[in-house]
């Protein structure tokens, strides 16, 4: 039951827009203080309890597939979220929100989508770690030289955020899955569907708080977000094809260059840029984009795979 309510995380994430754009007085007093930082960090302790040192053994037998998906996460992303920014014009806190978005190391829906797809969940989780982890260097980079000309960035703050949010909990969830198993055992059950709430309340806090912007430019953002991932997806496919993976990780790899952790952007661009309040309301329009395009591929490569497999019957 737990399984597929995580399963339906699209719905879920449509309903909490939705809520947060029809009754934002609700929400939007709690886009404040810390809570955006705990729930983010909770998000990506949940992460590290469903990691192992196997999983990070994993690398050794596939590095090939790794590095490219790797190397397809930050170039791909980065400079499409500019390209999308240039041509579209974007103003600057717009701009900065979607470069901010594919800097971001890929979002663990990512995992959940690619076991949707029938693609390889096992390189799914391993080029997540890998992306997660060196987000804490690559992520304040790149957002410093593609947004440096737009808006001051201190890629240094970054770094700390990045830290913070993601590496420190991350490494948390996998002492605590090493040293009380049977703690983990009993939290993981309901993990996944924690996980999920939290991204979700996140995305609809920020929605709530800026509703008047996200409906005076909805189309635009929606525009930018959707050429965003939609060209992530396109050319992480096609970049992993061309250089020889099996079907299996092209798919996943694909998965993993569309799919951003836009929960990590949002409260990035809360902390670092405060004077641009409008620049989190990417991440959060990103967040829906993702998991609806993601859900939406994952689900005509699983049709294909049953009908492949009735074929051969």
């Amino acid at each position: 039951m737990l399984q597929r309510l995580a399963l339906l995380f699209p719905l879920w994430m449509i309903l909490s827009g939705a809520v947060a754009l029809c009754w934002p007085r609700w929400l939007a007093s709690m886009n404040q203080g810390s809570l955006m930082v705990l729930l983010l960090a909770f998000i990506m302790l949940c992460m590290g309890l469903t990691l192992t040192a196997g999983d990070f053994r994993r690398i050794a037998r596939m590095p090939r597939e790794v590095l490219i998906g790797f190397i397809a996460q930050y170039s791909i992303m980065p400079a499409l979220a500019w390209i999308v920014a240039q041509g579209l014009s974007l103003p600057p806190h717009f701009a900065l929100g979607l470069i901010l978005v594919g800097c971001c190391p890929g979002g663990t829906a990512s995992n959940l989508v690619t076991y949707i797809a029938d693609a390889d969940v096992a390189l799914s989780v391993v080029m997540t770690v890998c992306s997660t982890l060196a987000a804490v260097v690559a992520t304040p980079l790149l957002t410093q030289l593609l947004a440096g000309t737009m808006v001051p960035v201190d890629a240094w703050l970054l770094f700390k955020q990045t830290m913070q949010v993601v590496i420190f909990p991350v490494i948390l969830g996998v002492l605590i899955n090493r040293w009380a198993p049977r703690l983990v055992a009993s939290i993981m059950p309901v993990a996944p569907v924690l996980s999920v709430m939290g991204v979700c309340f996140v995305c609809a806090v920020v929605i709530a708080a800026n509703a008047e912007a996200i409906l005076d430019h909805g189309l635009q953002l929606l525009l930018a977000v959707a050429l965003l991932h939609g060209g992530g997806f396109l050319m992480g496919y096609y970049f992993a094809w061309m250089l020889g993976c099996q079907r299996q990780s092209v798919r996943t790899i694909s998965i993993e260059v569309g799919m951003q952790n836009s929960g990590l952007a949002i409260v990035l661009a809360k902390q670092a840029f405060p004077l641009l309040p409008l620049a989190p309301v990417v991440g959060a329009i990103s967040a829906v984009m993702h998991s609806l395009l993601g859900s939406l591929l994952a689900v005509m490569w699983r049709l294909s795979v049953i009908r492949a497999r009735q074929a051969r019957r």
